[in-house]
């Protein structure tokens, strides 16, 4: 990971100018994007930079909201992840105050309760970067002849008459594509193909079990095979399509090591 951090530093020095800068990093689950993003705005506080980071997770809707959606649309909504899940109007109205050079408060979200933190982090404008990661940040909508197809299983039993993934795909042209427009430059961590998110992401479950103990709220390996086909559509579009448009692309191995 510290190749990739460098790749991205040095790159960062390069594009920021004056003002506020807005940079969004994109990776599938367990890519290393959150590590990454904490080490860059680590290296930039150090050398006198005001920097923070914001996941695109902290900005989900809350369970209660999600339900609402799931009884209206989709009950695969219920389901925290895919676009449609989040709060994206909120986002754009953080992500201008920080353009502006404002105060803001940035949200947080408990995975562990599943509904936003009562309370966010207080951040005094103006900053100088923004480090917004995501596993889908900086993500475009597919053709709708694309959608036809179920990719997995959760797809083809679950939503045969593409409800769900219409609607993430409607969500992606509209709020999430007017969220992403405010983003300054946009640096994609590739994985090497879905395939290896599946370990990435156990991998990560684990260390989750590790640290919380077994009375923990975690997923089996099995449970995280089902949870990632939430994913898998739009990660396998990512990897396809947004290196023609990523001003950084990061390839990596099966291990996170930059190829």
């Amino acid at each position: 990971m510290t190749a990739s951090l460098d790749a991205v530093e040095r790159a960062l020095d390069g594009w920021r100018g004056d003002g506020p800068f807005v940079l969004g990093v994109c990776g599938a689950q367990g890519s290393g994007k959150s590590t990454l993003a904490e080490g860059l705005t680590q290296r930039l506080t150090a050398k006198g930079l005001r920097a923070a980071t914001l996941s695109i997770d902290d900005l989900y809707l809350s369970r209660a909201e999600r339900a609402r959606l799931g009884k209206m649309v989709h009950s695969l909504f219920e389901t925290r992840g895919v676009p449609g899940t989040h709060d994206a109007e909120a986002g754009v109205r953080l992500l201008d105050e920080i353009r502006e050079g404002r105060d803001v408060v940035l949200p947080r979200f408990d995975k562990a309760t599943d509904d936003p933190a009562p309370t966010g982090t207080p951040v005094k404008g103006p900053l100088d970067v923004l480090v917004f990661e995501g596993w889908c940040v900086g993500a475009r909508a597919q053709d709708d002849a694309a959608l036809t197809a179920p990719v997995n299983a959760l797809e083809a039993e679950r939503d045969p008459n593409l409800v769900w993934r219409r609607f993430v795909n409607l969500a992606l042209a509209t709020d999430y594509a007017d969220l992403f427009v405010r983003i300054d430059r946009l640096v994609l961590l590739a994985a090497p193909g879905f395939e290896v998110v599946r370990d990435w992401r156990i991998q990560q479950e684990h260390e989750l079990r590790r640290r919380v103990g077994e009375g923990g709220r975690t997923m089996s390996d099995d449970e995280i095979g089902v949870f990632i086909q939430h994913y898998e559509r739009l990660t396998r579009h990512i990897l396809s399509d947004m290196p023609a448009y990523a001003d950084l692309t990061l390839r990596l191995d099966a291990q996170r090591g930059l190829t």
